[in-house]
């Protein structure tokens, strides 16, 4: 208790406290300058504190969808987050078994995580005017946004299975398991909590994705667009108020989603034999 911290501690705390300032900052200015009053701009000093805009956000605006725009990501969102976890699941169980192209499919699958994110919208835009489809949010928008979450819900699920032990299941079909039966009720209850990351994933990615989503949208916005829009042309905090509501918004799916894995957890740990009984 009485050794004294050399100077690379207070170095990199510093930098830690840097780092946060950094990362959080313009999260805690948006929040703070949302709740100027009701003859605010939008910049410091604050003229007043009110939360006139929040209310002023629910009335119909003379810029912008907001509602609507929210509503477009919201579907999106789940459309995006229950492909990724079924295809993501899917792929890991096939995964675990070699086969002819398998190393080559893995390459393939991930190499969109190195394109630039705009020629990915360019080209999926580009090939739905080739077929005389008109572009729009719940298909182009969708599959442009899946070659941004499927990626990452593969490397997920591969470094589950990587780690899952096999025992599990030859005990399951010694107890007379049918392989569903094995994968319902022994697979995944064990990697459920990364089935919820995964999801987690595959939705928080969708419902911020901006750059994958311009030029594969169509003519209705969705929220990251909307915002992007209503920056050239709201100049009040009912903007600031939009920022605050939707970080909120992203923070609730967050601890919802930890509570998930939370109560998974606690009833894989109440009785593993529950599962077996399920299986006889």
């Amino acid at each position: 208790m009485s050794e004294k911290r050399g100077a690379a501690f207070y170095v990199l705390a510093i930098f830690f406290a840097l780092f946060v300032a950094f990362l959080y900052g313009p999260i805690v200015t948006i929040g703070i300058l949302s709740f100027q009053g009701p003859s605010g701009g939008l910049t410091f000093p604050m003229n007043g504190v009110s939360t006139h805009w929040f209310f002023d956000l629910f009335e119909q605006q003379a810029v912008g969808d907001f509602w609507g725009s929210f509503s477009r990501s919201f579907m999106l969102g789940l459309m995006v987050m229950a492909v990724t976890v079924v295809v993501s699941v899917m792929a890991g169980l096939a995964f675990r078994r070699r086969f002819v192209g398998a190393t080559w499919l893995f390459y393939l699958a991930v190499t969109s995580l190195i394109i630039p994110s705009i020629l990915v919208s360019l080209g999926v835009g580009l090939m739905f005017d080739i077929a005389g489809i008109t572009p729009n949010w719940f298909s182009s928008a969708f599959g442009a946004q899946l070659t941004w979450t499927l990626p990452f819900g593969l490397l997920i699920m591969f470094a589950v299975f990587n780690r899952f032990d096999k025992s599990y299941e030859e005990a399951a079909r010694d107890l007379g398991a049918t392989p569903w039966q094995t994968v319902r009720h022994v697979v995944l209850p064990i990697i459920g909590p990364s089935l919820i990351g995964v999801a987690l994933f595959g939705f928080t990615l969708s419902y911020d994705e901006f750059a994958r989503t311009l030029m594969t949208a169509g003519s209705r916005n969705t929220l990251p667009l909307e915002i992007f829009g209503m920056t050239t042309n709201v100049t009040t905090p009912v903007l600031y108020a939009l920022g605050t509501l939707t970080t909120v918004f992203s923070f609730l799916i967050i601890c919802a989603a930890l509570g998930a894995v939370a109560l998974t957890r606690r009833r894989k740990a109440r009785g593993p034999s529950d599962a077996g009984k399920g299986m006889v």
